[in-house]
C-alpha cells in the first residue's frame, strides 16, 4: 500500500506545484489527520468549537515542519473533496501560526486544475473576506480544548510560502532520508 506521506513526492514541480492530501473538508468540524502506520486517514477528533473547515486542509508529502508534523496546507476549493484526496496545488501565500508555543505555519494554495483559481496567484489575489475567514478559523477552532492556545501571526506572500516549502523538504531529508 503507498504511503502518501513517504511514497508520495511533494509536488510535479515543487515548490511551485506541490501534491497536498486532504485530510479534513470544507464545511465540517471533523478533524482527520493520516496516519502513516496504518497507512490511512483517522477520526483524530471533532472539533470542540462550533466551527468548521473553511476549505480543505491536509499536509504536503515529503515534508516535516517545525511543530514536528508534516507542513499543512489549506486548499482554496469550491466543493470539498474526500480524505485521502491528492489535490495538485499551487502555492499562493503563508499564514503565520503558533500553536501552544510552536511554529504551525500553513500554505495556502489553489488547485491547478480549477480555472475559478487561475487568477489567484499571490496573497494579493485572495479576497480579504477569504483570509479572514481563514485567520478566524485558526484562531478560535481550539478555543473550547482544554489549555490550548492558538495565535495567528500575519500573512506572507507566495515566495515566504515557496521558501518555507523548501524548508519543509529539506527538514524532511534531514530527519527521513
Amino acid at each position: 500500500m503507498v504511503n502518501l506521506w513517504e511514497d508520495l513526492e511533494t509536488g510535479p514541480n515543487a515548490p511551485d506545484e506541490i501534491y497536498a492530501v486532504v485530510e479534513c473538508l470544507k464545511g465540517e468540524r471533523n478533524k482527520y489527520e493520516y496516519d502513516k502506520d496504518i497507512p490511512g486517514v483517522v477520526l483524530d477528533r471533532v472539533l470542540h468549537s462550533n466551527v468548521h473547515y473553511p476549505y480543505d486542509y491536509g499536509f504536503i508529502p515529503q515534508s516535516y515542519y517545525d511543530d514536528e508534523d508534516p507542513f499543512d496546507v489549506m486548499v482554496l476549493v469550491e466543493d470539498q473533496t474526500f480524505p485521502g484526496c491528492v489535490v495538485e496545488a499551487r502555492p499562493v501565500a503563508l499564514m503565520k501560526m503558533d500553536d501552544d508555543g510552536e511554529q504551525d505555519d500553513k500554505v495556502i494554495a489553489v488547485p491547478t486544475e480549477d480555472p475559478r483559481f487561475d487568477h489567484i496567484d499571490d496573497l494579493e489575489d485572495i479576497p480579504q473576506q477569504i483570509r479572514d475567514e481563514i485567520d478566524e478559523f485558526f484562531s478560535t477552532y481550539k478555543n473550547l480544548e482544554a489549555g490550548k492556545e492558538v495565535e495567528t501571526l500575519g500573512w506572507e506572500d507566495k515566495q515566504a510560502a515557496k521558501d518555507a516549502i523548501e524548508h519543509a523538504q529539506d527538514l524532511y531529508d534531514e530527519e527521513f532520508q
